[in-house]
């Protein structure tokens, strides 16, 4: 017993000694004091060294776009640095080409500012804001997903395109001691400015955690936007949609604009689920063939159960793809899901003959 009791606290002396090794460290040798951080050769902002590229512009209220909040696992948050940033590192080796490499291109939430900076951001960004909401509806869709009605607060709108999206600023609650950005899309169409709708699975993330366990109707809730290339492209050619999952979430946001502006493209969305009680918004899929008159929907189940009592197409929406798309002459493709399922189905459409610049997709982390 003697022996454990000294080998405890051996070890609780070592991890003291680290701790303090390790915020002494921070204060010191990663105490850079206020660097220049200048965009676009327009602004100077003068921020504080040591934080991540990504941090230091949110305190500036400049939000670039990050669906993992950070983490570098998405790689969305790119910007262009021109002159400071450092080494590049082994983190940004799986979500930055050699091409954009060459030309500077960084992930703001890697990138460190250690000394002043250049950078260039897309203009765009400069009008993405924070608004502050108010919780009005929460619904299970499904066991796993919810829909969460937004309203802004103190009359305040958002423009937004249809296929965009939003990150949530997560606050910090019984499971998590800091404030964690989450990406969000919104399933309404542009006209409804004052108030937007997401559709929230639970994945067990810090962000999906507080919306399922903790966030009730009436919360206030901010949330930063709107970002995102992905969105509908005016034209004529045929749309073809994927989805699985919450993706369905920008491509409802872009069937309802579509059949608001009374838009007659052909539209074919293929939607897979696992079983008959993971597909959801179906009733307003169909009420939506009557204002698209050349819109078809597809469904498949990959685990049906004898109590989903279905006699539909069985498989994952690669195969449905596989089975009824021939020829991807004159079309476009919209994809949004994991990225395990947009990998399958991106080169199955170039198979069919889709051009690169004709797919578009949106891959949930």
């Amino acid at each position: 017993m003697r022996e454990i009791i000294i080998t405890v606290a051996t070890i609780s002396s070592i991890s003291g000694v680290l701790a303090f090794l390790l915020s002494l460290a921070n204060k010191t040798i990663g105490n850079y004091g206020e660097k220049t951080v200048t965009i676009n050769d327009e602004k100077d902002y003068i921020v504080e060294g040591g934080e991540t590229l990504l941090s230091a512009l949110i305190e500036e209220n400049i939000f670039i776009p990050s669906a993992c909040g950070g983490k570098g696992s998405c790689g969305y948050c790119k910007v262009k640095v021109l002159e400071g940033g450092g080494q590049f590192l082994p983190t940004e080796k799986g979500y930055v080409t050699e091409e954009e490499r060459e030309q500077g291109i960084r992930l703001s939430c890697q990138c460190k500012v250690k000394e002043n900076m250049k950078i260039e951001i897309p203009e765009e960004l400069f009008n993405v804001e924070q608004f502050e909401t108010t919780v009005t509806k929460m619904e299970d869709l499904t066991d796993k997903i919810k829909l969460v009605r937004l309203e802004f607060q103190d009359g305040k709108e958002m423009d937004y395109k249809p296929g965009q999206y939003i990150q949530i600023l997560t606050p910090i609650y019984k499971e998590s001691f800091e404030e964690i950005y989450r990406a969000y899309s919104i399933t309404t169409p542009p006209s409804s400015k004052n108030a937007i709708e997401l559709f929230i699975g639970y994945a067990g993330g810090i962000c999906t955690t507080y919306v399922h366990d903790y966030l009730k109707e009436g919360d206030p809730l901010s949330i930063v936007g709107p970002f995102g290339d992905f969105q509908y492209r005016e034209g004529d050619k045929e749309m073809v949609m994927v989805a699985i999952g919450t993706g369905m979430a920008p491509i409802m946001s872009i069937l309802r604009y579509m059949a608001e502006k009374g838009i007659d493209r052909k539209v074919t969305f293929y939607f897979g689920a696992r079983t008959r009680s993971d597909q959801y918004m179906m009733d307003e899929l169909e009420e939506l063939k009557e204002k698209l008159p050349r819109f078809e929907l597809k469904l498949c189940l990959s685990r049906p159960t004898e109590q989903c009592n279905w006699t539909g197409e069985v498989g994952r929406v690669t195969d449905l793809l596989e089975k009824f798309e021939e020829n991807g002459e004159n079309k476009e493709a919209y994809l949004c899901g994991s990225p395990p399922m947009i990998d399958a189905v991106i080169p199955i459409l170039k198979d069919k003959g889709f051009k690169e610049e004709d797919i578009l997709y949106d891959k949930f982390e």
